[in-house]
């Protein structure tokens, strides 16, 4: 699975519409939620796949590189 750029701006800048984390930061959701999501099933469609991508990030320690990317690319 390799993301695309435009794919990587959109997560860094996409926000979790719904529940305790609500309104924060995908990358800056706690892990423990994240590995919860991995074990429970990720939501279906686009929210699905960031959270996938977050969990990938966060097992590999690369939050860092979407930070980045939210500092330097404006949102799409």
């Amino acid at each position: 699975m390799e993301p695309d750029r435009e794919f990587l701006i959109k997560l860094a800048h996409t926000k979790m519409p719904f529940g305790k984390y609500k309104d924060r930061y995908l990358i800056d959701l706690p892990e423990y939620y994240v590995v919860w999501y991995h074990t429970k099933g990720f939501p279906n469609g686009k929210l699905g796949e960031m959270l996938q991508m977050v969990y990938e990030l966060k097992l590999n320690g690369l939050e860092e590189l979407i930070r980045n990317i939210k500092r330097n690319f404006p949102k799409i």
